[in-house]
């Protein structure tokens, strides 16, 4: 008696996954030959903000000239913060007994489908905790991950990894560390008048609305990674590159020095002390500030966390220097978009725009109006405050006019800002060089994650606003 042999997993994949496959193709094709490296999209962008400044605004082509000179150096704090951030996570990463952890946790899935998932639990995860561990975190993961199903001869999409890692950061602003809930919170904000007063982040980041949609949001882009996965011949393994593996090679420890010298560099008790200041001041930064991050609180827990593991100031040195080696690789890209910033602000093109969308919404509307313009002024503008500092004006004033609940707005132009930011090419440069992947390969499937994302967000918003 005949009988049918079961058909092998891939086989057995539904129309709509093999639909979503056949798209994600036709994304990776069509970036690969159309799409430039972020630097020289960046490029691209500075003269589409130019010639739109130049267009919709009273700005003289000099005005607008002088905005984008003087956008040059807006970022240097958020890039000084963003390096450190690099430098101390990676090596983090390297020092004491955090290589084990985390190739256990690399080992923890064991089918391609539970990866690209896993991923993007852990990295959305840590983004609510504290967003920069998310997304250099999730870069660090997805390479462990894919070198870990090498290790044992199965097959996983290596840009797929990463683009599910990079999209686990999508919910940065709805968790502990969102910087626009909490400047609304913060005493003294330039729009606390028109805010009301100061809005405590139980209207906002602990509002009932707010944690639905994160867990929904995060859910989404989980259980939506496997479906974008190709058939297993079809997978592209992760490569022995001079990039990433050349840039997070430790350096080489300098010969052993002999005398008092040498016993400071090689002692543990200097980093330790250190380690224990840092330690002894962030939490007295808690003690008066309460449960509160910011992204200099976060890089000095970091870097506590270094100095507490690190067995001597010289074996910290080693693992900071492949840090560094990315570092001056994402330097010069941040200007770019500091130019691009200083148009938007400074010639009131995106003031222009916020204006604009408020003026044709309503009380219900209002929103979700917000979030989509949000979105789209967070290509322009790549920094929350900068974002809310823009745009909140006039949305905030439509909310007053039409009665709108004004932590709504926050949360809308937070959600629009962490959305594009999964297909930003300013956003995943930090991972595109801790996995050594060109930009083409991740963001067709951090696109689609992108699309999935925003039908929680933007449902929630309307709920919200019922």
């Amino acid at each position: 008696m005949s009988h049918k042999e079961p058909q092998p997993p891939q086989a057995q994949r539904s129309g709509s996954a093999l639909r979503l496959q056949t798209l994600s193709n036709a994304l990776t094709r069509g970036l690969e030959r159309y799409m430039p490296e972020p630097f020289a999209l960046g490029i691209l962008l500075t003269f589409v903000a130019l010639m739109l400044a130049w267009i919709f605004t009273s700005a003289t082509a000099k005005d607008v000239l002088v905005a984008w000179g003087g956008g040059l150096s807006g970022l240097l704090p958020f890039i000084t913060q963003v390096c450190l951030t690099l430098l101390f996570t990676i090596a983090l990463v390297q020092l004491g007994p955090v290589p084990g952890w985390l190739t256990r946790l690399a080992h923890v899935p064991k089918t391609p489908g539970a990866a690209y998932a896993y991923v993007a639990a852990l990295t959305g995860c840590a983004s609510l905790m504290a967003w920069p561990l998310g997304l250099i975190g999730g870069g660090l993961m997805a390479r462990r991950v894919a070198l870990a199903f090498r290790e044992r001869g199965k097959p996983v999409h290596y840009p797929l990894l990463a683009a599910a890692a990079f999209s686990g950061f999508v919910v940065l602003q709805m968790g502990y560390s969102g910087t626009i809930p909490l400047l609304a919170a913060t005493e003294g904000n330039a729009l606390q008048e028109m805010l009301g007063g100061v809005l405590p982040v139980n209207r906002t980041t602990f509002a009932p609305f707010n944690l639905v949609a994160a867990v929904a949001t995060l859910a989404a882009v989980v259980l939506a990674a496997p479906f974008l996965r190709p058939r297993d011949r079809d997978s592209e393994p992760i490569v022995e590159t001079e990039g990433p593996n050349e840039l997070l090679a430790p350096a080489e420890a300098p010969p052993a020095r002999v005398g008092l010298a040498g016993a400071i560099e090689r002692s543990r008790w200097v980093t330790a002390a250190l380690g224990l200041l840092l330690v002894a001041y962030v939490a007295h930064w808690f003690q008066e500030h309460g449960l509160r991050l910011d992204l200099n609180i976060v890089n000095w827990t970091i870097l506590a966390a270094c100095l507490l593991i690190a067995r001597s100031p010289v074996e910290l040195a080693g693992a900071l220097a492949p840090a560094g080696r990315i570092v001056v690789l994402v330097l010069l890209q941040y200007p770019i978009y500091g130019g691009i910033m200083g148009i938007m602000l400074d010639t009131g093109l995106a003031a222009r725009i916020a204006a604009l969308c408020a003026a044709f919404s309503s009380a219900e509307t209002l929103p979700l109006v917000a979030f989509l313009s949000a979105g789209v002024i967070n290509l322009f503008i790549p920094s929350g405050g900068a974002q809310w500092a823009v745009q909140a004006p006039a949305f905030l004033e439509a909310a007053k006019t039409l009665g709108t609940d004004p932590a709504l707005i926050v949360m809308a132009v937070a959600y629009g800002d962490q959305w594009t930011n999964l297909i930003h090419p300013f956003v995943v440069i930090p991972l595109l060089l801790l996995t050594g992947l060109p930009a083409y390969k991740v963001l067709p499937y951090s696109l689609l994650l992108f699309l999935v994302a925003g039908v929680p967000l933007s449902t929630a918003l309307v709920v919200a606003s019922l």
